[in-house]
């Protein structure tokens, strides 16, 4: 067995977290017996590269995301459906989102070297974003605007964390918060105003927002909500039962269908959030793909919340 430790060097915004990670663990290193390298990344998909490039016929390799979100997604697109590579999070990230699914008490586990190292691999769902690969959770609509956007604002003096999202989510609130869309799901398009669609594998991104509580990244099924068209005026009430998962609240406006696939196109080009990761595009397919995942469970969580 290998361990691989992916290290994003701008994760969190810490530039300076790059020695200390290090440091840390090259001085847990000296307790394993296997080999290990630590690695970090020069460039966007870096990780993704490095791990794909594991070769199938070797030992098992186990990586560490030591980032956030971000670099956890780009080592779970290395580490698709290659049965000899498991990966986790040694989270260092601003929002760490998806290992809350793992439940908040757990979140310690995820900074504790000895309990990822000795952890139990469980195999995953992802979610399929038209080739890119998502563990946690893709949206499109305003939401993904937001996080197009919030890094830009949090980079302005007197403005950072939470303060960005409200910045980034008030400037887009004023830009319009709809989109027509053609939504696929099941042979039936659907033509539709909507604020914003999002599919769950995990349950929380955006720094709190917790759509579909129950949703569960092992079950075979994603949990995609369609919020309808609002005004302005509405928009903060719906999207603010939206983030506690009250959508069930909302019967006319927020719809929920859990299903294998939904494909959503558009005359303009619209922005998805894929973990985090933005892209811009006119056409976006989500599909379930099952298990693609191995994921190592830290020492002590022995199932999903």
């Amino acid at each position: 067995m290998k361990h691989l430790f992916i290290i994003n060097p701008v994760a969190g915004g810490k530039k300076n977290r790059i020695e200390e990670l290090k440091s840390e663990i090259e001085t847990f290193a000296k307790t394993l017996s296997d080999p290990y390298e630590i690695y970090i990344t020069k460039a966007p998909l870096d990780a993704t590269r490095k791990i794909a490039e594991y070769p199938r016929d070797n030992e098992m390799l186990r990586v560490y995301a030591c980032g956030g979100d971000g670099t956890l997604n780009e080592c779970a697109n290395g580490a698709a459906n290659h049965s000899n590579i498991a990966i986790t999070q040694y989270s260092n990230g601003t929002g760490n989102d998806f290992i809350k699914t793992f439940g908040q008490e757990n979140l310690g586990k995820f900074r504790d070297l000895n309990a990822l190292v000795s952890g139990t691999v469980c195999p995953l769902d992802l979610i399929d974003c038209s080739g890119r690969y998502g563990i946690n959770i893709a949206s499109v609509g305003i939401d993904a605007r937001v996080g197009r956007d919030v890094h830009r604002y949090s980079g302005y003096p007197l403005i950072g964390g939470s303060t960005g999202y409200i910045v980034a989510l008030l400037v887009n609130v004023i830009k319009g918060v709809t989109q027509k869309f053609k939504i696929k799901h099941e042979g039936k398009i659907r033509e539709k105003v909507i604020t914003l669609v999002c599919a769950c594998n995990g349950r929380f991104y955006g720094g709190g927002f917790n759509p579909v509580p129950e949703a569960l990244p092992d079950d075979g099924i994603l949990d995609y909500l369609v919020v309808n068209g609002v005004s302005r005026f509405k928009v903060a009430q719906v999207v603010g039962k939206y983030a506690k998962g009250l959508f069930r609240e909302y019967p006319g406006l927020i719809e929920h269908i859990r299903g294998e696939n939904l494909e959503i196109l558009s005359d303009k080009l619209f922005i998805v959030n894929i973990d985090g990761e933005i892209i811009e595009t006119k056409h976006i397919y989500f599909k379930v793909a099952p298990k693609a995942l191995n994921f190592i469970l830290p020492a002590g969580i022995k199932n999903i919340q």
